[in-house]
């Protein structure tokens, strides 16, 4: 802790190694990123500051160690730099270049889309950061707007190499084979389950990236994810007249379902189209002499003791789109969200709220419908047992738990064990137009600008 004295006052400042840390610029599943500054040099930096309890809890172990060993490789100007790593018993400091223009994903969302000579321009950035990458033999496995960055200058970033795979993860047939990535930016192959090429589905990322920078909406989206993936999987993509011959010939072919006949890395950098106005990157003078210093104690994450495993009570259960469509059943999820007949013993719907506002509001709304409460780990258990509120004997026993595919996006899951199926339909109604996402909040869909 470092105590700076400001005539009589003293202020206390959080400080780690040679870094002073100040205020918080954005948090996510396993904890901080805040602004810092190197008390020898007066440089400017992001730390990102990672919970090893949370860490464990959430069984991303492997993501994390993945993500510092994969940054400790790369350095090109449009990759986010990793300059050191430091670490304490309960935490890790990822030492990140500070990146001042937010995601690009608020940029599109807020201003619309961009102009094609604008567009372009982060799109010969965006491929060259990622081929670089791919030439490291790295691959990202996530791309999307949130994960691209913009510095002052209003150049790209490339970001969160979490899911990223090297050369090791590949299988005896050459492919990658595990199942990652956002549901609106997954390649085809990715979903045909039967191993893919890191560098082609990343390729087709970029192409999600680039028709939404041109056109302000997604190529391929909808609420319901088991249609969301038909659309991908057919490539059936509509691109909008007043683009340009070479943006329209662009997209559509890095676009292409196929990944065998799908535009690569170098046919990308040699077309017509992307060469427009390009400047080839300037590479790092110093590329080969800096070394970047990780902490030991850094990739040591240790098992918690048995008393503290015991998961928050507001935490939420982290699962990806793929998992999600685990849950059913079946693969036909054409009635998976709100549509369900809730007369069945399962029902799920969406919310943008966090984990923590869901489960406080759905105690909130139960217990005003007259239900008693349950909470253990962040999994509610509501009963209903001769209530005045309602006619006759109804009993009721409902299980509720929230997981998190997203940042912003969650799936509330309601089961009945037993009871009245009327009472558990007006619960589920209840629940569901209070805490659920109404299509006109979609913040980039399909078929309409952002604005």
């Amino acid at each position: 802790m470092v105590i700076v004295n400001l005539g009589k006052e003293r202020v206390q400042r959080m400080g780690i190694g040679n870094y002073e840390l100040g205020r918080t610029l954005g948090e996510g599943n396993f904890g901080k990123v805040k602004s810092a500054r190197n008390t020898l040099s007066g440089k400017p930096f992001a730390v990102k500051i990672l919970d090893k309890n949370k860490i464990i809890n959430l069984n991303t172990t492997d993501q994390i160690k993945r993500e510092i060993a994969t940054l400790k490789l790369l350095r090109h100007p449009n990759v986010v730099r990793l300059h050191e790593v430091l670490a304490s018993k309960t935490k890790i400091y990822m030492v990140l270049e500070y990146v001042t223009g937010g995601e690009l994903f608020y940029k599109i969302a807020s201003k619309g889309k961009l102009t094609e000579v604008e567009g372009r321009k982060l799109f010969q950035q965006l491929i060259d950061g990622v081929s670089y990458c791919h030439n490291k033999g790295v691959f990202h496995r996530d791309l999307k707007l949130e994960n691209v960055l913009i510095d002052g200058k209003g150049n790209i970033k490339i970001s969160d190499f979490g899911l990223s795979a090297l050369p090791q993860h590949l299988r005896e047939d050459g492919l990658l084979h595990t199942t990652c990535g956002s549901p609106n930016y997954v390649a085809p192959e990715i979903l045909a389950n039967k191993g893919y090429d890191g560098a082609t589905s990343d390729a087709w990322a970029c192409g999600v990236i680039l028709y939404v920078i041109l056109t302000g909406y997604l190529p391929f989206d909808d609420r319901n994810l088991a249609v969301l993936y038909q659309k991908i999987c057919k490539g059936d993509v509509q691109i909008p007249k007043w683009l340009s011959c070479g943006a329209q010939n662009m997209i559509k072919r890095v676009l292409d379902p196929n990944p065998k006949t799908r535009i690569t890395m170098a046919q990308i950098k040699e077309d017509l189209w992307f060469k427009e106005d390009y400047t080839p990157p300037n590479p790092y003078e110093d590329e080969d002499e800096e070394n970047i210093d990780i902490d030991n104690e850094a990739l040591s994450i240790h098992e918690m003791p048995h008393e503290a495993e015991e998961r928050s009570p507001r935490a939420s259960t982290l699962i990806n789109a793929f998992q999600l469509i685990g849950m059913s059943s079946c693969l036909d999820l054409s009635n998976f969200f709100e549509k369900e007949d809730v007369s069945e013993r399962k029902i799920r719907f969406t919310s943008n709220l966090s984990a923590k506002d869901l489960i406080d509001r759905i105690e909130d709304i139960v217990t005003e419908m007259g239900f008693r409460v349950h909470n253990k780990n962040g999994k509610l258990k509501v009963i209903l047992e001769n209530n005045p509120h309602y006619k006759s004997q109804r009993c009721l026993s409902v299980a509720t738990e929230v997981f998190e595919i997203s940042p912003s996006l969650y799936v509330v899951e309601l089961r009945k064990s037993y009871g009245d199926a009327s009472v558990y339909r007006q619960l589920c109604k209840r629940l569901s137009n209070d805490l659920g996402v109404p299509p006109s909040q979609a913040l980039i869909s399909s078929g309409s600008e952002v604005n």
